[in-house]
C-alpha cells in the first residue's frame, strides 16, 4: 500500500498533537515532557520527508536530518542535566523545578 501525502500529513499532525499534549497535561514527570517533544520534533520531520518526496526535492530530506541532529543533542544534555538534579534533590519531579531558579 502507497501512503500518499495526506495520509503522512494527517500522521503528522496526530503525532504533533499527542507531543502538545504531552507537554501540557504533564505535571510530574520531566522525562514524558521529553519524551513528548521528541514527539513533537518527529512529527515535523515525518513531515519535511513527506513533503520532500512528494515534491521530488531533497531539501526537506536534509532538514529533517539535521533537526534529528540537534534532537539528539538536545535528549543528550537534558537527560545530563536531569541525572545531575536528580543526585542533587533526589527526585526529578516538574513541581520541585523552581528552586532551580537563581
Amino acid at each position: 500500500m502507497i501512503l500518499g501525502l495526506k495520509r503522512c500529513v494527517i500522521v503528522s499532525i496526530l503525532l504533533f498533537i499527542i507531543g502538545i499534549l504531552g507537554v501540557v497535561f504533564n505535571k510530574k514527570n520531566i522525562i514524558a515532557t521529553l519524551m513528548s517533544i521528541e514527539i513533537m520534533l518527529l512529527a515535523v520531520n515525518l513531515n519535511f520527508v513527506a513533503c520532500s518526496i512528494f515534491l521530488d526535492d531533497i531539501y526537506g530530506q536534509l532538514f529533517s536530518l539535521f533537526i534529528i541532529t540537534i534532537a539528539a543533542a538536545e535528549s543528550s544534555i537534558g537527560l545530563a542535566i536531569l541525572v545531575i538534579y536528580a543526585r542533587a534533590r533526589g527526585n526529578i519531579l516538574v513541581s520541585n523545578m523552581y528552586m532551580l531558579r537563581a
